[in-house]
């Protein structure tokens, strides 16, 4: 599997020792593989018996996993069973529950909405609808997390889980069994037309994105739109096959989508645009970014520049050129390893530095673009000759931190807030107001159909 997200999982660890009583057998410069190995076990077979608190072997060996991908690039981690199942049920289109979004607000599980055509919706849980019990047991004022709702609720199609709800205007609380199916989770958040354009807002690289896409596509053709926006704004990327497949559809037969190059043959691979996927090779389209664009999306981004086939617009997209492959572990946990750099076809990497940069460093290069005033001004961008590309028709184009729009869109400052309201925003006082109104003004729902 090669992967393109780039969002990235670490955990800081720092584990220092002041040993008293022990001698360390020497090692000499022949020091093979094996006797690393060992070492390592007999530093965790240490630790385990000797360190000042309890401390089990897994502990100990997940924190030595963590420890060793901190030291490499931002895109390599370690995958935690209980966080790859999420992430696979996700990426793969959905997932086997009841069809909630949630939130967990004053330690109870607040639905944010039923998911559409879920189990939920179909016997009428609401937005608002607090979760109190599941199967009996309360769960309100428990110090509930996230990962305890996705065990509770998530369960295999078929499977039937009771829950106690509070809703605000009933007297009394609503018992419900639910009998869980498939949630579907599209990638293409919305399609439709604005004026005479498709508008078409694709929120992720998964395994159902360019099954939708397509079908997007085809439809507003046949809405007989004058052409495409294809909004790529606040999409971290995924898989690299996705994002060579939705290229293809823009792009004529033989031309070159996206190349990798890494330091073992099978990360060197060429993507080719083919005749089968040709849903809008002809037309006017434009491709939205923004720094939350990133990986999959640049690569369909930086096709589509190089090529001259459509206009990009936006902000600078985030610069993530690196490919990785995912291996699963014996426990289903996984590890995922950056193996090559991705090139766009005049041959640029986009991808920002990452060098001797912590995690958190890398992350903030955006913080320090704001505050550079590249978000409100195109002249902050820099553009290193060094690093020059010329597209198919020999306009300029840049590598080495991210595609550059061919037409730039301030970021629109009126979504901006203050740093009050951040704060407000973070501790969930909007969401508590309403939510005390609602309570107040139970008629609301009636009046306004929420939910």
């Amino acid at each position: 599997m090669r992967w393109l997200g780039w969002m990235g999982l670490g955990v800081a660890v720092g584990l220092g020792a002041f040993l008293v009583g022990f001698r360390w057998r020497e090692s000499g410069p022949q020091e093979t593989q094996a006797d690393d190995l060992r070492k390592l076990q007999l530093i965790i077979e240490l630790v385990e018996k000797y360190y000042y608190r309890p401390i089990t072997q897994e502990e100990l060996v997940r924190k030595a996993i963590e420890g060793l991908f901190r030291g490499l690039d931002p895109h390599s981690f370690y995958i935690p069973k209980e966080v790859q199942q999420q992430e696979e049920a996700e990426m793969s289109g959905g997932f086997e529950g009841i069809g909630i979004e949630f939130q967990i607000v004053d330690d109870t599980i607040q639905v944010v909405a039923p998911i559409a055509g879920g189990p939920s919706e179909l016997l009428g849980i609401q937005s608002g609808d607090r979760i109190i019990e599941v199967d009996d047991k309360v769960v309100a004022g428990k110090g509930i997390t996230n990962q305890d709702v996705i065990r509770l609720l998530r369960g295999k199609k078929g499977t039937k889980v009771k829950v106690k709800i509070l809703r605000p205007g009933e007297p009394q609380p609503l018992d419900f069994e639910i009998t869980r199916d498939r949630i579907p989770i599209h990638a293409v958040a919305f399609a439709g037309k604005i004026g005479d354009m498709g508008y078409i807002q694709l929120n992720r690289f998964s395994e159902n994105s360019h099954d939708e896409v397509r079908a997007a596509l085809r439809k507003l053709k046949e809405a007989g739109v004058r052409g495409i926006i294809l909004d790529l704004r606040r999409n971290p990327g995924g898989y690299l096959h996705m994002a060579q497949r939705i290229a293809d559809e823009f792009l004529a037969e033989g031309k070159k989508v996206v190349y990798t190059q890494g330091r073992v043959p099978e990360s060197n691979t060429s993507y080719v645009a083919t005749s089968y996927y040709n849903a809008y090779e002809k037309g006017p389209l434009i491709i939205m970014i923004g720094p939350g664009s990133a990986s999959a999306s640049e690569i369909v981004a930086g096709a589509v520049q190089d090529w001259d086939r459509g206009l990009i617009v936006g902000q600078r997209s985030f610069g993530k050129g690196v490919v990785q492959t995912q291996r699963y572990l014996p426990d289903s946990s996984a590890v995922r390893i950056t193996f090559s750099r991705y090139f766009t076809p005049s041959g640029r990497c986009i991808q920002k530095p990452f060098e001797g940069l912590s995690a958190e460093e890398y992350e903030k290069e955006l913080e320090e673009r704001m505050k550079r005033g590249e978000f409100l001004d195109e002249a902050r961008i820099p553009l290193p000759d060094s690093l020059k590309y010329l597209t198919a028709s020999g306009r300029v184009v840049y590598g080495g931190g991210g595609i550059i729009p061919d037409i730039f869109l301030p970021l629109d400052t009126t979504d901006r807030i203050t740093p009050c309201a951040q704060s407000a925003q973070r501790k969930n006082l909007y969401l508590l107001a309403a939510r005390a109104y609602l309570d107040k003004h139970p008629d609301l729902k009636s009046r306004y159909h929420f939910g």
